[in-house]
């Protein structure tokens, strides 16, 4: 570990913030009166893309050189963020990782760019995984894993800090846009854009995992960051594609040709659920001519 309070400092890896505001040309939309811009998120910084930088940098600057502990399946790319900025930021991370018969096996791409990135990895079964935020469960897994003091950081990455982060990615569009819409896996993006938002501008959250649930879950980390419900925000549960790390041949197809026709790389288990569901709703009339609809590119191909 460094340990000097230069590296310590999220600020240190200099983030492109504002991330960049980019209009593209697609007549799918124009013919229906809607402008389409594109949030480069994933421009931040080439190793924290896109919302992971958002959650994670408040976490990391509150760690105070502890080790950081957070949680994800197989192929997560919030412990890959997270074993990045680690790295990056001088400060030990362990994933704790669902699915205890993963390790007698070798290791993914995923996560072996975790542990290339020094992330120490401990393998649990899937009823103590469901069970991980239950004080007594966590505080087992914590001891485990030898990480007792270590900053808890949940599945995700969402929790009030990583939503007040969020924040300034509303804040950041201001004016430009109308309608703002994102790919959601556990909402605390979605949580902090709606609270940056300018007075009438509304955000869109497309879940890409099945269930229902994400509503309590925001309107309670919104709770958590705000004290209460912050700006104007819906969930379109139609687009998930099957559910988390899923996708259909219509989805890769679709993605493939918005790659061909903006030379945008375009991640499949979110980003492509997300600006297949906006070309839907445009094209099912959803927003009404004139509006200026901005999609945020969270992440970018996992190589």
């Amino acid at each position: 570990m460094n340990g000097t309070d230069t590296a310590l400092d999220p600020a240190s890896l200099r983030p492109r913030l504002p991330s960049p505001l980019q209009e593209v040309a697609d007549g799918r939309f124009e013919r229906h009166g809607v402008r389409l811009l594109l949030k480069r998120d994933d421009l931040i910084h080439p190793e924290l893309v896109g919302n992971k930088w958002r959650k994670l940098a408040p976490n990391f600057a509150t760690a105070d050189g502890r080790t950081v502990v957070t949680f994800g399946g197989a192929y997560s790319n919030h412990l890959r963020a997270t074993a990045a900025a680690g790295r990056l930021l001088g400060l030990s991370t362990v994933g704790v990782v669902r699915g205890h018969e993963l390790a007698g096996r070798p290791l993914n791409p995923s996560l072996s760019r975790c542990a290339a990135d020094g992330m120490r990895l401990h393998f649990v079964d899937r009823s103590t995984y469901r069970r991980k935020t239950e004080p007594a469960i966590l505080a087992a897994l914590l001891r485990s894993a030898d990480a007792e003091d270590a900053v808890v950081v949940p599945e995700g990455g969402s929790n009030a800090e990583a939503v007040r982060g969020c924040r300034a990615l509303g804040e950041e569009l201001g004016e430009h846009t109308d309608v703002v819409a994102l790919a959601c896996g556990t909402g605390g993006t979605l949580a902090g854009l709606a609270a940056g938002l300018s007075p009438g501008r509304s955000a869109l959250g497309i879940p890409v995992l099945k269930g229902g649930f994400l509503a309590d879950d925001i309107r309670r980390l919104q709770d958590r960051a705000f004290g209460g419900p912050r700006g104007t925000w819906s969930l379109d549960d139609r687009f998930h594609g099957g559910g988390y790390a899923r996708t259909t041949p219509e989805l890769d197809s679709f993605a493939e040709d918005f790659e061909h026709r903006h030379g945008l790389p375009v991640e499949r288990l979110y980003v492509a659920k997300m600006l297949h569901a906006v070309l839907t709703l445009t094209q099912e009339g959803a927003f009404p001519r004139g509006t200026t609809l901005t999609a945020v590119v969270t992440g970018r191909p996992f190589p």
